[in-house]
């Protein structure tokens, strides 16, 4: 089967990530990869030579960083839209990193994935589309869930070996539905809470957790976006401009 084919070069920016050790071609209308997927794979507990999945890795944002933050290991992405799926493998072409990042056309509940030391996923942040301003054609799939996070966990779990690890960035108020989705298939679950600013509640959580662990959960040092000048922190900055992981 063929490629989808591509909108024309002038439909997409190319974008530069972790301080230009990775350039992202993507659409400049639609959905438009931010910060989110740069922290958490930052995040991944990743060693040395181990399988990583993220589930829904649209154009490659997180995946490509997180085979740049691990240079060595296997970095496998699994997406339904096969635009957005031809797209990452001409990112992951574009970035020179054919030889360990690979994608996987399909939905994540019919496509056959195992044998993975850790999955990753940043998933749609919306279930009712009536919840917030309708989003363009083109966002609807990254904006709005079709699936809860509980389908999202047992894709994950399924496809882990052993005790490895599952790591998410979600909405903090969406932190309950997280942990149920878990529920007794992992334990050993670490919570980092996201805060825009110094005071502020927690917007985002980053949420990991190993299968079939028993250890207690544990609540980490929070994440400060920004400073008072507006500034990303130090901690933030180093990140995003692939210096250091975040953990």
């Amino acid at each position: 089967m063929s490629e989808p084919r591509l909108e024309p070069d002038s439909a997409y920016t190319e974008d530069a990530f972790l301080g230009g050790q990775i350039t992202l071609r993507q659409p400049k209308i639609g959905y438009r990869a931010g910060i989110d997927p740069v922290l958490l794979a930052g995040s991944l507990p990743v060693k040395p030579g181990k399988r990583v999945l993220e589930l829904g890795c649209g154009a490659g944002a997180g995946l490509l960083c997180a085979a740049r933050f691990f240079p060595d290991s296997e970095c496998v992405g699994v997406e339904r839209d096969e635009n957005a799926a031809a797209l990452a493998r001409e990112n992951i072409a574009l970035n020179d990193l054919s030889a360990r990042v690979s994608v996987i056309t399909g939905d994540i509940k019919t496509v056959a994935v195992s044998g993975f030391d850790h999955v990753f996923f940043n998933p749609p942040f919306f279930e009712d589309p009536k919840a917030l301003r309708a989003p363009k054609d083109q966002k609807v799939q990254s904006w709005i869930a079709s699936e809860p996070i509980k389908v999202w966990m047992d894709v994950a779990i399924a496809a882990l070996r052993g005790r490895g690890t599952i790591s998410l960035i979600h909405r903090a108020d969406h932190l309950g539905e997280i942990l149920a989705g878990l529920g007794k298939r992992a334990g050993e679950i670490r919570i980092q809470p996201i805060h825009p600013r110094e005071g502020e509640p927690a917007k985002r959580v980053i949420v990991h957790a190993r299968k079939h662990a028993k250890a207690p959960l544990t609540l980490l040092s929070p994440i400060i976006m920004h400073q008072d000048d507006d500034q990303y922190n130090p901690r933030v900055k180093s990140v995003l401009m692939g210096i250091t992981p975040l953990l």
